[in-house]
């Protein structure tokens, strides 16, 4: 009930902003010059947006390091810097649900994109045990992240089509990189033998990274970190431990390592020896000023620790 009442003076509070504020002044239309105030959920959309943008743009992450989007619900500091932005950016498919109306309300007013959800449904992960609800995770695959990448080029020329030919380079620069990313990803995984390829995290986020790598992945949770997980759930998952001889297991930044914790002890009551292989980068990026702090540094970062753990 909280939460609705939340939800409904956030929108409303947009509402009035729109109507008696930003948009009435005109401080929300793209500029003629200066850069494109961008906003975004995710750091791993802002990352794009940056890349893509460069210096003719200007954007606000609103989820920073630790923070789990499943979850968030906007402050009122957020409301405003929606409100006051140019366009904005977020990945969609559910990613954000408590931000979906707002989002959508804000549609109406100003170029609002998720960047997700241009991409073709075949290309997505349908959850049948989650009630075919679609894989929001989609960073996890570098060649669907490109397609964000191409959908970000598309949406910033079309809003400034004075730099469209430096918008197409910067895009062409980055997906080069990322092409490399990918190759690496590929090669690194490999090197871990078949039988130990068991990826083991507190939620189930990493579908796309495993159908991708070529490495099965068991989830605590399931895509959505607001599932509870039970008893049952920790012993399934203490049994695939114990039967495939899993050497480790990986808490991740923006979700409690309590739940994988227990994982831990369930697994060694059944005698196996496991251990914690280290932190990944699920939901959120690292620290800003950090390797981890963009999306390139944060995917070779799991690659190096996975490889390092499970080899």
């Amino acid at each position: 009930m909280l939460d609705k009442l939340r939800l409904g003076l956030a929108v409303l509070l947009i509402a009035s902003m729109l109507l008696f504020g930003c948009t009435a002044q005109g401080e929300t239309a793209i500029p003629e010059d200066g850069p494109i105030r961008v906003t975004t959920t995710t750091g791993m959309v802002a990352d794009i947006v940056k890349n893509v943008g460069g210096e003719h743009v200007e954007v606000t992450a609103l989820m920073g390091p630790g923070v789990d989007p499943h979850l968030y619900k906007a402050s009122q500091g957020d409301i405003g810097r929606l409100a006051k932005a140019h366009m904005i950016f977020y990945n969609g498919l559910q990613l954000e649900g408590n931000m979906e109306d707002i989002l959508k309300k804000l549609s109406h007013e100003k170029p609002v994109i998720p960047v997700a959800e241009t991409i073709p449904a075949e290309k997505l992960k349908k959850l049948e045990d989650e009630g075919g609800k679609t894989d929001p995770h989609i960073w996890f695959d570098v060649q669907l992240w490109i397609e964000a990448v191409k959908v970000v080029e598309k949406e910033l020329a079309k809003a400034d089509p004075d730099h469209r030919d430096d918008y197409r380079q910067q895009s062409q620069a980055y997906i080069a990189e990322l092409e490399e990313l990918d190759q690496y990803a590929q090669e690194e995984i490999k090197s871990i033998p078949s039988k130990q390829r068991v990826l083991v995290t507190a939620h189930d986020a990493f579908g796309y990274f495993g159908d991708a790598y070529d490495i099965e992945v068991v989830g605590l949770q399931g895509i959505n970190t607001a599932s509870e997980y039970g008893l049952r759930d920790i012993q399934r998952v203490a049994k695939i431990i114990s039967d495939r001889n899993v050497k480790a297991v990986f808490i991740e930044s923006s979700v409690s390592k309590q739940s994988i914790e227990a994982v831990v002890k369930g697994a060694q009551q059944r005698g196996q020896t496991i251990k914690i292989g280290g932190e990944l980068f699920s939901d959120a990026m690292g620290a800003e000023g950090t390797e981890e702090g963009t999306y390139i540094g944060m995917v070779r970062h799991n690659v190096d620790t996975i490889v390092s753990a499970l080899k």
